[in-house]
């Protein structure tokens, strides 16, 4: 097939998640939290999350999930590793390079992209536009948190929701309109509002105003009532945008997969866009809130149940620290039978 102008679009081939074998359930949360199951339940419709066992590092659930997405394209060569993630093994080097080499991908194009819970969104913009630009043939993006080692031992709040996990994607050129293909995007920010959701401490403002900052400091915070109502305007306006931008409209929608912050949230983002609720894929029950790898666990999930079937059309959207949001229209591919994700995504470590 040649390659028409206009026409190169990037194609998605590959999926993979993981979550930490360790399954959390309400009844099992920390007794000083004062919690129990209706309660968690009520506030955020999550049921279980997955955290990591102590020693276990971010760069470790990326690995886990990009070797099963590359397994799901035959361990097809791929030219980029892009990396993203709220909870980085550290602030320098990025963790891009050292999963390439430890994937055996040594000299490829690897980096890091920051955008907290947008942040798969994000890069799959990056991904399309390297492919687009014919840097590379395909890309591998990962999305890794292990949100466990940000919670402050007494934030309940925090605590009940957030988790940890990864997911991955191979995104190879090809053409628009075929199966898989991404069609169109939309990204956008306020940093006005980068005090809404923050870990404060830890970085450079820190060394150079150490007097202003506390061991708290070094934890995630959010306000939470502010948080709601941005995160369900910003997707809601997003996802808009996109399906203006790809020419559909909301009743074309096949599924939506939403950042999987908690149900009320989905829930509100689903009913402003008219879509029923089961054309709203909801995985947030199960793993809770992984950050930036929601949405490709929610799809590798959705993929194992054969919920998204080839051909939907697709809507992702997500919102983040930052503040941040995106949103992006697909075609569901038809992924290759047996690919390396489980009905609940709980994935052991290989």
């Amino acid at each position: 097939m040649s390659d028409e102008l206009g026409s190169a679009a990037a194609v998605l081939e590959g999926l993979g998640g993981w979550v930490p074998p360790r399954a959390v359930t309400n009844g099992e949360l920390p007794a000083a939290w004062e919690v129990d199951d209706a309660w968690v339940r009520r506030r955020t419709g999550i049921t279980t999350r997955h955290w990591v066992e102590p020693g276990t590092s971010t760069g470790e659930a990326a690995e886990h999930a990009a070797r099963r997405a590359l397994a799901s394209v035959g361990g097809a060569r791929v030219d980029a590793v892009i990396v993203t993630s709220s909870t980085p093994d550290r602030p320098m080097p990025a963790m891009a390079p050292q999963l390439a080499a430890r994937l055996g991908l040594t000299g490829t194009a690897a980096w890091d992209l920051s955008a907290a819970c947008a942040g798969f969104v994000y890069g799959l913009a990056t991904a399309a536009g390297v492919i687009r630009a014919g840097v590379a043939e395909r890309v591998l993006l990962v999305a890794a948190e292990v949100y466990s080692t940000l919670i402050a031992p007494d934030d309940r709040s925090a605590g009940v929701v957030f988790a940890d996990g990864a997911g991955a994607v191979v995104l190879r050129r090809g053409f628009a309109g075929e199966p898989g293909s991404l069609l169109g995007f939309d990204l956008g920010s306020d940093g006005s509002g980068h005090r809404l959701i923050e870990v404060p401490g830890g970085g450079a403002l820190e060394r150079a105003r150490p007097e202003a900052y506390g061991p708290a400091d070094r934890y995630f915070r959010m306000d939470g009532r502010a948080v709601f109502q941005h995160a369900v305007t910003r997707m809601t306006e997003s996802s808009r945008t996109v399906l203006k931008n790809v020419g559909w409209a909301p009743t074309d929608i096949d599924r939506l997969v939403a950042h999987q912050a908690n149900a009320r949230i989905l829930s509100a983002v689903g009913e402003r866009l008219d879509l029923p609720a089961q054309r709203c894929v909801n995985h947030v029950a199960k793993v809770g809130n992984t950050g930036a790898a929601s949405i490709p666990l929610a799809l590798a999930d959705a993929a194992a149940r054969q919920d998204l079937r080839p051909g939907h059309r697709v809507l992702l959207t997500a919102f983040g620290a930052g503040l941040t949001w995106g949103s992006a229209a697909l075609l569901w591919p038809d992924l290759t039978p047996g690919a390396p994700v489980s009905g609940t995504s709980i994935l052991p470590s290989p």
